[in-house]
């Protein structure tokens, strides 16, 4: 019972992790109905200038944070304004093509730049070595940071899209682009803010992913764990990407101690497949009806 107890937590812990990812990949599929297949990268890109801001230029762990948030969510913007736009009314499959390769460029750069490059990097935070007994059962804080953190921004941009006029906004546009254009909301500036939303929560995920695997140029991989996450969940439901995060974190946890090695790997989407084959939708989306 005591290991799996602390098993279950270092499985919500990284499920934190894959729900963050995936809440940024629902995020823009409301919205634009494409789906980022750089959203990994951005989360690599986002722990590197973490990692700046920290080491190089000495800030304390909390203002890294808000700095490589705010950092990614301008990166976000320009890449929404730079690449995305131009290909507006193409098919979605442009679009996922054009993510793929913005993966690309953005861990290619990332290589390049002196300080990061294909080390792997660490950053210290202020409760890295700090463990709670409780019961017999060995929790380090480390993971009940992550969970603790991962909670508090949920609910964050709960109020954010509840009483604040752009989150009012970008749940209309989200709902009905052609609506919202006729009620006087600028779409395609909201549609940029959305992507900037998108890759500041990919910084945050992965400032919270660096203690565990540390920083380096292919830690962007993770979206291909929190994708599986997304379509669990239904991947047009917010809460899905949530509840899709932390059952994959936990599925993955109990895999890596219970089953033979290897088995850890692909757990993931040997979940997602049983849940497609007995709800195609995931697990809180919509099934949507067409009379032909």
């Amino acid at each position: 019972m005591v290991d799996l107890l602390q098993l279950l937590v270092a499985g919500v812990s990284l499920g934190c992790v894959y729900a963050l990812v995936a809440l940024g990949f629902v995020l823009l599929y409301k919205a634009t109905e494409t789906g980022n297949f750089a959203q990994g990268a951005l989360m690599m890109l986002g722990a590197f200038f973490a990692l700046t801001a920290s080491i190089i230029m000495g800030w304390p762990y909390w203002a890294t944070i808000l700095f490589a948030v705010a950092v990614m969510a301008v990166v976000g913007m320009l890449i929404e304004r730079i690449v995305l736009r131009p290909v507006l009314g193409q098919p979605a499959f442009t679009v996922v093509m054009i993510t793929i390769g913005v993966g690309y460029v953005v861990r290619g750069v990332v290589t390049m730049v002196p300080g990061w490059g294909t080390d792997t990097h660490q950053i210290m935070t202020p409760y890295a070595d700090e463990i709670w007994n409780v019961g017999g059962v060995v929790l380090p804080v480390q993971q009940l940071g992550v969970i603790a953190m991962t909670a508090a921004l949920c609910a964050v941009l709960f109020l954010f899209f509840r009483f604040s006029k752009l989150g009012v906004a970008m749940q209309a546009t989200s709902q009905n682009q052609l609506a919202a254009y006729y009620m006087g909301i600028p779409v395609r500036r909201v549609n940029m803010m959305i992507w900037g939303l998108s890759a500041g929560v990919a910084a945050f995920a992965g400032i919270l992913l660096a203690p565990a695997t540390f920083i380096h140029s292919n830690m962007g991989f993770i979206g291909l764990k929190a994708f599986p996450a997304a379509v669990l969940g239904g991947f047009g439901s917010v809460p899905g990407a949530i509840v899709g995060g932390l059952m994959i974190g936990v599925v993955e946890a109990l895999a890596g101690y219970y089953l033979p090695e290897g088995f850890k790997d692909v757990a993931a989407y040997v979940v997602v497949l049983i849940v497609l084959m007995v709800r195609p939708s995931g697990i809180f989306g919509e099934t949507a009806r067409k009379k032909v």
